[in-house]
């Protein structure tokens, strides 16, 4: 299946919206992180090229939880999809919420195609309130409590059975500064990867 080709077929191609466009099987992913949002340019997302700017700081994050990966191959082949919530690259230096309206159905579909997974990484604030707003319109709540990442992590929340773990988000420069946090993202990831491992 191609990501992509299989969302457009529920939702109009949008010229603004960047997808995967990659194929995959949906049946073999156990965990998908959902970081902030896309690139301004595609060569540089998760799937864009070997030297893509996202796995600069994901590779080193995945590596320093243990998970031997060295590309975006390995980490699929270990059951983990990443993607983003804003599918519209950020034009200032925060997101705007008709960026976040634009995506949401996006991710939503694009949720949808993976019938086996067992855990929802939301790298970031965005990410955080991205989900929130797609389990509200399905259950009228938000799924993940409104409050702090750092609060959140040591407890356990679930949503239609599936984990829920906010984390912090794993690309850009401010993560190679930001120590303790990538401390604490590294070691969500692991605990993650010791769930979908079981």
């Amino acid at each position: 299946m191609t990501i992509k080709q299989e969302i457009e077929k529920y939702l109009a191609e949008d010229t603004e919206i960047y997808l995967n466009n990659i194929e995959i099987d949906p049946k073999s992913i156990k965990a998908i992180m959902i970081n902030e949002v896309v690139p301004a340019y595609p060569e540089n997302d998760f799937y864009g090229s070997e030297d893509a700017a996202y796995m600069e700081t994901t590779i080193p994050l995945f590596q320093k939880a243990g998970i031997n990966v060295t590309s975006i191959q390995e980490i699929l082949d270990h059951g983990i999809y990443l993607t983003n919530a804003i599918k519209t690259p950020k034009t200032e230096t925060t997101v705007d919420n008709a960026s976040i309206e634009k995506s949401l159905p996006y991710l939503e579909r694009e949720l949808a195609l993976f019938p086996n997974v067992q855990v929802i990484m939301l790298m970031g604030d965005v990410a955080k309130k991205c989900f929130n707003r797609l389990t509200k319109k399905a259950t009228k709540k938000n799924a993940v409590p409104a409050i702090s990442t750092y609060k959140l992590r040591k407890s356990e929340v679930y949503y239609q059975n599936i984990r829920i773990m906010p984390s912090y988000i794993m690309t850009g420069k401010n993560i190679l500064i930001e120590k303790s946090k990538v401390q604490m993202a590294s070691e969500d990831l692991a605990e993650m990867f010791k769930i979908i491992s079981e």
